[in-house]
Parts: structure tokens; sequence; C-alpha cells
């Protein structure tokens, strides 16, 4: 039984993707971005531990779909995949992730790669406080981007994602 430390879940969020989310924020992170805005998540032994199980019965009672965060999720890649693969079960609509490595970095290494493809939307990057952007959606600083994984992978390069314009 696969466990994993979860700094928090957030149910209802709007910040972590569009709409109302529910948000795993994941234990562990080895970026150590400067200026990041929750270093207590870079601990791994910092949360609590929860099951695959617990995670999912959590996600599926507020019934959005999820964003995985941290931390960063890649930094426990067997624990994010198994959240990915029970969220994609409950077929709750999009699951994004975000992650300081790169996409490229990211499709290089096997096991961060099947995380990858088990989600819809990486946010990738790390934070840069030097290129920090209040005006940014979803993301901190301008090197960050939103990237729709499936039509990237098919296409071999990164599609980025729109969001949508509400015209009046």
């Amino acid at each position: 039984m696969i466990s994993v430390n979860v700094l928090d879940i957030v149910p209802g969020t709007s910040v972590d993707g569009p709409g109302l989310r529910t948000a795993i924020y994941m234990a562990g992170c080895d970026h150590a971005c400067p200026g990041c805005h929750n270093p207590d998540s870079w601990n791994p032994q910092h949360g609590r531990p929860m099951t695959i199980e617990q995670i999912a019965s959590v996600v599926e009672e507020n019934g959005f779909p999820v964003t995985l965060t941290g931390g960063d999720p890649l930094c426990n890649p067997s624990g994010a995949l198994a959240i990915a693969e029970a969220v994609r079960r409950l077929d709750l609509g999009p699951l994004w992730l975000y992650t300081g490595f790169t996409f490229e970095q990211a499709l290089r290494n096997a096991a961060l790669r099947s995380v990858i493809e088990a989600v819809d939307v990486v946010v990738d990057g790390p934070f840069v406080q030097s290129r920090r952007d209040l005006s940014l959606t979803f993301r901190g600083s301008c090197n960050q981007r939103i990237i729709l994984v499936s039509q990237s992978l098919r296409q071999g390069e990164v599609v980025i994602w729109r969001e949508p314009s509400c015209d009046f």
C-alpha cells in the first residue's frame, strides 16, 4: 500500500488551475527555488502520511478536478503516479500538475515521464524570482509554461494552454 506525505488537500481552490479544483500539496521538493512561496514544502518528511485510498476518498467527496502540487510531485514520482491513476478513475476533469522540472527534463526520465503521461496539463519550470510576474495566470514567473500534455506528446513539440477568453 503506497503512502504519500501530504501537506494539505484544499478543495474548492481557484488558484491552481481553471475553475474550482482540489489541490493536493505533496511534501518534498529538491529545487529550493529562491523566493519560493512555500519553502516548508521542501522537506519530504513534512505533512502527514496518507494512503492513495484516503486521498482518493477526499477527492471524490469534494468532486472537483484535481491539481497535484507541493513541493514538487515529481520529487515523489511513484506517489504522484499512484495519485494520478486513482484520480483518473474518478473522471472529475482535467488533471493538472505543477513541477519545477521542465517538460523536456521530465520526459527524459522514465519515472517522471510516466507521471507526465498520466496528467492532462503540466505547469513546468522552477520559480525564478527575477522573472516573477503577478499578472500571470496560474504561475509565478514568466519562464513557467502551462503545457497541454497529450497534444504536446502527439505533435512532438510543446503545446501551450491558452486561457479561454471572455468575449461579451
